[in-house]
């Protein structure tokens, strides 16, 4: 589930209310959900991974990492990502591109006081990405966390949130014979234009 506070009125964003509502009413599992895409400067070449977004805030979408990740270091890089979801319940992708910046220091702190001592144990421990002898020390790395840790321990300054502003959404409703409804909104000198594309 995504926490959705004072969104947009903007119409993009109350279509992808209506989307969601409707994903969710037809109990959508993982509706959270996104794919983001970022270009790796130094290797030249695009990856993906899935990432739960927490929040939408106006225009604003933001999820969480570890700051010295591959894809942080990619968004430091390169700002421009894409980001997808796909509700099978509904049939429905959502494409977006948009630029990501580091969220706000208290806004991380106050998300990461708000979690259970569990998953901040993980957040502590892991050093993301990096190569390890066994999934064993990541085990007994974790362990050792979470029995040390307090319920108000602080964020580390290497965890925190990501956020993201679309400047382009496509609604993609499939249909039967694939005869698919593309409808496409894009931001021209701050103002959204729309438009429809072939299937």
């Amino acid at each position: 589930m995504i926490k959705i506070i004072k969104l947009s009125k903007e119409e993009p964003y109350s279509i992808f209310k209506d989307y969601y509502d409707s994903a969710m009413d037809a109990k959508q599992e993982s509706v959270e959900v996104i794919s983001i895409s970022s270009f790796n400067v130094k290797q030249n070449e695009v990856e993906s991974r899935f990432v739960n977004l927490k929040y939408i805030i106006n225009d604003e979408w933001t999820f969480f990492s570890n700051y010295k990740s591959p894809k942080a270091l990619q968004f430091q890089g390169h700002d421009q990502i894409s980001v997808l979801f796909y509700w099978k319940e509904i049939n429905t992708q959502i494409r977006l591109k948009c630029n990501i910046y580091k969220s706000p220091d208290n806004f991380s702190d106050q998300h990461f006081q708000g979690r259970t001592k569990e998953k901040n144990a993980l957040a502590i421990s892991s050093s993301q990405s990096e190569v390890v002898q066994s999934y064993r020390d990541v085990e007994d790395s974790y362990n050792m966390t979470l029995a040390n840790i307090s319920e108000s321990e602080e964020r580390p300054d290497y965890w925190g949130g990501f956020s993201f502003i679309p400047y382009y959404f496509e609604f993609w409703q499939g249909h039967n014979n694939r005869l698919n409804k593309r409808h496409v909104f894009f931001k021209d000198n701050e103002v959204w234009q729309d438009t429809y594309l072939q299937p």
